[in-house]
This record gives C-alpha cells, structure tokens and sequence, in this order.
C-alpha cells in the first residue's frame, strides 16, 4: 500500500474547511453574520457603476513653484536695488529682463541662492530665463499624483462609496472606479473641484469699470462673485493671502439663524491666530472668501472673530454646502484634474453578466462532471469531487484576499475547471498506460501520478508566467482575470496532486480491487 504522510492528511482537511467556511458568504443568505467571511466583491461591470480616467495636469504645481521662486527673486533683487521689468512664468519658463544688463553676473548669484534646483539662462541683452531641472521637476510631479491620488481616496470616502479603485496608471493618470455609484455627476462635480480656499480682503479703492477694462491696482486682482448667475459679480480682491484653507481641521454643513444652509468652519491654532487678526484690524471691511479663483461670499465684517471659528454663507442648497464641506475636509488638490475617459455600467447591465457567466458556468461545470464519470468511472468520480473543493477553495481565497469580481475573472474560474480537469486527465491517462502494461493498482497509481507531476508542473507554471505578466502589464479587469487565474494555478496543482490523490487512495485501501477499471 502506498504510505501517505500524515501532513498531507492534515493540509487537505484544513483546506477543505477553510474553502467551506470562507466560500460559504458567497452561497448564502446576507443575514447570516457569523461566518468569518464575506462574500467576493463584485467589479464595476458585474455590479455598475462609474469608471473615471484622471489626468493630473502636473503642470499648475511647476508654474506655482516658478511663481513662488520669482517672489523671493524679486525680494532679493529688491533689497539688492537690482532694476528689472517684465516679470513673469509662461510655459513652465520663468524669465526677467535686467534694467542693467551688467548686473547679470550678481542677479544670477541671487537668483541660485533663493532655489538651488533652477537653471538660469543669461542672455548679454539682460534677459534671463529660469526652469526647474529635470530632477525637481519629476520630484513635483511624482508628488502632485500621489498627492492627488490620496485627496480624491479622501473626497470618495467622504461620499460613502463601497470599495472604490484608485489606482495610478503611468506617469500623470489615476483610474477611478466607483461600484455601486447611482449619481456620477456629483462625483464627476466633487473630483473636479482643485478646492483651493483662502481669505482675502476686498480692495474697495479700486475701480470696477477700470478693472474690467484691464487696470487692476497692483498687488490685486479681479475675480468674480458668486450670485446665482454663470458669470457672477465682478470683484477686486488682494493677492496677498490673510488665511489659508491649509489651516482648515473642520468643515460641515449647518443651517444659520436664517434657516439658510452654511458652512461651518474650524481652524487650526496657527489658522485661529490669524482668522483673528483679520478681523479684528479690518472690522467695518469686506473680505472675500475664494475658492478655486471664485469668490464665494464677500461679507463685511461686523466684529473680531476669536476662537478659530466661522461660516462660509451663499447661495447655498444643504446638498451643495455639504459638497463644500466635504471639499474642505478631504483637502485640496495640488492641481486640476482632467477627465479623460468616463463609462457609465447600469446595475441591469451587471445583473446580466452574472446571470450569463453563472448559467455558461452551471452549464460547463455539469458537462465536465459528465464526461469524466463517463469516461473514467470511479477516477471520474473523485477527480469532480476535487474539482469542487477547487472551486469552492478558490472563491474561499478570493474573499479572504479581499479580491474583486469582473467578468474576465468569472473567465478565469471558467478556465480553472478546465485546467483541473485537465491535470486529472493527464494522472488517469497515465494511470492507464501502467495498467496495460501489467502493473498492480498500486504500483500503476503510485506511478500515473509521480510521472505525471512533471507535464501537470510545468503547465501550470507557464500559466502562471502569462498570469504574472498580464497582472504587470494590464490594468483594471484585466488584473482581475490575471488575479483568478493564478490563485487558479495554485488551487488545481493542489487539488489535483493531495485532493484527487488522497481520495483515490482511499478508494484503494477500503476496497483492494485486483484489477483497476479506469
């Protein structure tokens, strides 16, 4: 009789519970809790939903670092009584023309002290151009994806939404995909709002028909009010920040003294410092409220504010002063967003694909366990009872990995079956070939399944190369497919060689046949 290790006795009775225990959610009722499981999670197209292709366009952090950079030149400079005119960035380009052109060598010096990542181009006509090297400028955009990519997981929490993917594809793009999602216009709305806030005052000598004709004061802008219409009100209001929306720890919706919907703001203790200055030496002043170069409200400040507390009032709805809060809370986007592609899968679509797969699986899963009855009787017999600890341990896997459902992965447990039947043909097939040539049945299973180790290894192994690189190379349900089908490998290699070997074995030892009928 052919000795069979204890651990492998051992092993299989532990798999086999846990893929009862773990792939039990999947089978039964939601009401039943006490399982440790929960059932597999099903993809954007078996379940509907959103799916949102994000550009991040990176760009808006470089021109905003140049600008700062060019603030602190210009100090420098200024201290210096360095003469320039004609200051600005344009195209990721910094640039300057000096009023003395022999001041190059010391304005160069200057500039290199206030960033040591600029390379800086000075022509003999004075003019000078500053860039970010390479290094910095990959450094910024590294960081304005992974920043991007943690405030909309913050934004898309804040909404609710169930096991959402956010995931980077390539160098500037983030993949957003939102099961379950049955409004996408208010996400679409949510993620694409940079939510830039800050205070500012109002610069009430300037002249608004002057402003509008392009004669804005210098060290202000102008920027549009909020009153209902597309456009909005115009407004001067001063570049110089007096509170940022960094300082921000505190955002929500709440109804005022006038049952109007508001927002309720909360700072932090440097935030609440400075909230306070601001209003306390500008009582009797207006001061804008901006968020992402619009002005939201521009009230008129009746008394100090102490305590780091205040409210956001416009023309408000509670669902879009809830949208703002949310913004704030989540915090700002370190640069716009562009959506580049945007699928809608309605919950019908999903429910039909399930319905399909589940019936193609029913369908195939019955005419294997035929066949191989039919063909190989008893062998047939235990090679379907493994097939359906296969199964059910590659579900148990799947929930316990937290795995996702799509349709190529309903592909992939298609192809499972058939790889774990496969691996029993090539064992019975061998099994046999031993038989005819006059083996015992022990001796012809012990060998039918040591020789046919080595073509079910290395079939499987190729599979799992395919299965590695479509997981590192594709994205979104593809990784899905490349995700079952590898826990697949795994499943059927063991399925076929403890599972299928230990029943036959079984078989073997409590009927002692002389003749095996294969």
């Amino acid at each position: 009789m052919i000795h069979v290790p204890r651990w492998q006795i051992a092993v299989a009775v532990i798999a086999v519970v846990f893929a009862v225990v773990y792939s039990a959610p999947n089978f039964l009722p939601s009401s039943v809790s006490w399982l440790p499981g929960d059932p597999v999670r099903l993809g954007l197209d078996l379940q509907g939903g959103s799916h949102l292709l994000l550009r991040v366009d990176s760009d808006v952090v470089l021109e905003e670092r140049l600008e700062s950079v060019l603030d602190e030149i210009r100090t420098r400079y200024r201290a210096a009584g360095i003469g320039y005119t004609d200051i600005g960035v344009r195209q990721l380009t910094g640039g300057l023309t000096l009023t003395d052109p022999a001041q190059g060598e010391q304005a160069q010096e200057l500039a290199e002290e206030a960033d040591e990542t600029l390379e800086i181009d000075v022509e003999s006509s004075g003019r000078m151009t500053f860039r970010l090297d390479s290094a910095a400028e990959k450094e910024l955009r590294i960081s304005a994806l992974s920043q991007s990519q943690e405030v909309i997981r913050r934004r898309i929490d804040e909404t609710g939404t169930n096991e959402p993917t956010i995931q980077r594809q390539g160098d500037d793009r983030i993949l957003v995909q939102l099961p379950g999602v049955d409004d996408p216009e208010r996400i679409k709305r949510l993620l694409g709002q940079t939510a830039k806030m800050n205070f500012r005052m109002v610069d009430e000598t300037a002249s608004i028909p002057e402003a509008l004709a392009g004669r804005v004061p210098p060290g202000s802008e102008l920027l549009y009010e909020d009153d209902g219409s597309e456009q909005g009100v115009p407004i001067v209001v001063r570049r110089r920040v007096g509170v940022s929306g960094d300082n921000l720890v505190g955002a929500a919706p709440v109804i005022d003294q006038n049952n109007q919907p508001v927002v309720s703001l909360r700072f932090d203790a440097a935030g609440a410092r400075r909230f306070g200055d601001l209003t306390t030496e500008n009582v009797g002043r207006r001061f804008a409220i901006v968020l992402d170069g619009r002005v939201i409200s521009a009230p008129v400040i009746r008394e100090p504010i102490p305590g780091g507390s205040g409210q956001i009032s416009g023309n408000f709805t509670f669902e879009t002063a809830s949208d703002l809060a949310l913004l704030l809370r989540a915090g700002a986007l370190p640069a716009p967003l562009v959506i580049l592609e945007e699928r809608t899968v309605g919950p019908s679509l999903g429910r039909d694909s399930i319905a399909a797969g589940t019936l193609a699986g029913q369908v195939a899963l019955l005419l294997v366990i035929i066949y191989m009855v039919a063909v190989y009787g008893l062998f047939g017999v235990a090679a379907d009872i493994a097939l359906a600890v296969n199964i059910a341990l590659l579900l148990g896997i799947l929930s316990a990995l937290g795995a996702t459902l799509t349709l190529p992965g309903i592909a992939g447990i298609a192809l499972t079956i058939g790889m774990a039947v496969d691996a029993n043909v090539l064992i019975f097939e061998r099994i046999r070939e031993e038989t005819r040539r006059g083996r015992s049945p022990v001796s012809a299973i012990d060998t039918g399944y040591r020789q046919a180790l080595r073509a079910i290894i290395d079939a499987n192994v190729t599979t799992l190369i395919a299965a590695l690189v479509l997981f590192q190379m594709g994205s979104g349900p593809i990784r899905g497919f490349a995700v079952t089908l590898a826990v697949g490998v795994f499943t059927t290699m063991f399925c076929s060689l403890i599972i299928s070997r230990l029943l036959v074995l079984a078989w073997l030892s409590r009927t002692r046949p002389q003749v095996l009928k294969v």
